[in-house]
């Protein structure tokens, strides 16, 4: 594991459970400013109608995240991420997140060919771009620019910057999956408030993406769950090893 991300992993100690979500379980620490994020082995799909704990996913999650995360900021994107604390927990800025969803789409799956009747694998030119309340409880509604201001989840200036900034890592993201010689389908990304500034927040992992072999358009994500296709770390696993991000 690289040492440049692994400052402070001696002086940063996990706290009180702060909130735990499907997959990952947030804590304080002692600085009121950063949390932990701990990636756990639990993987659920249909919100949650469909568990599993899948060996080794938690560890390849967490470092995988850390991987791209790194590589955003140094694309100029700022991110929550700070260092990796173990082989499944990260630490991160606390933010003050929004309650939205920013989902881009490359290529036509999953949601949008239910909704419009599309064919899955249609190239969309230009990539679409779409907001989500999140909120499990009604199956995370998509919104719009108006619903947004309207009832005060974020300014105008930042449903903006979260377009920008969404697209911006569509842009580093495509190149950096074609580098492995896959295609970067669609992905979600959360956003959250930090001293005046919006950072991105959550996670990027194969788990909030669609993932596919450039040459076979084999799914490597967690449609492979989702879909009882198998092999799902095993497709994460490849996937890191084709970026270049640390496993070991």
């Amino acid at each position: 594991m690289p040492n440049h991300i692994l400052l402070g992993i001696e002086i940063m100690q996990r706290g009180e459970q702060l909130y735990s979500g499907k997959a990952k379980t947030v804590y304080t620490t002692s600085d009121p400013g950063k949390l932990i994020l701990l990636f756990r082995n639990d993987t659920s799909a249909f919100d949650g109608e469909k568990t599993a704990q899948l060996d080794r996913k938690g560890m390849v999650n967490n470092k995988f995240n850390a991987f791209v995360m790194q590589k955003l900021e140094q694309a100029g994107v700022r991110t929550h991420f700070e260092s990796l604390r173990s082989d499944s927990e990260s630490v991160v800025k606390r933010l003050e997140m929004l309650p939205i969803e920013c989902v881009v789409r490359n290529i036509a799956a999953g949601s949008i060919c239910k909704r419009y009747g599309v064919e899955e694998g249609i190239d969309l030119n230009p990539p679409t771009f779409e907001f989500f309340l999140k909120d499990d409880a009604r199956h995370d509604p998509m919104i719009n620019d108006y619903h947004i201001r309207s009832f005060g989840w974020a300014t105008e200036h930042e449903v903006e910057e979260m377009k920008e900034k969404t697209f911006r890592v569509n842009d580093v993201l495509t190149q950096l999956f074609a580098s492995g010689d896959m295609i970067l389908v669609d992905f979600k990304l959360e956003y959250g408030r930090y001293q005046g500034e919006l950072l991105l927040g959550d996670e990027f992992t194969p788990d909030g993406c669609r993932i596919w072999d450039k040459a076979t358009r084999e799914k490597l994500d967690k449609d492979r769950f989702r879909r009882d296709l198998g092999g799902v770390v095993e497709a994460y696993e490849q996937v890191a090893a084709r970026l270049g991000v640390p496993l070991d």
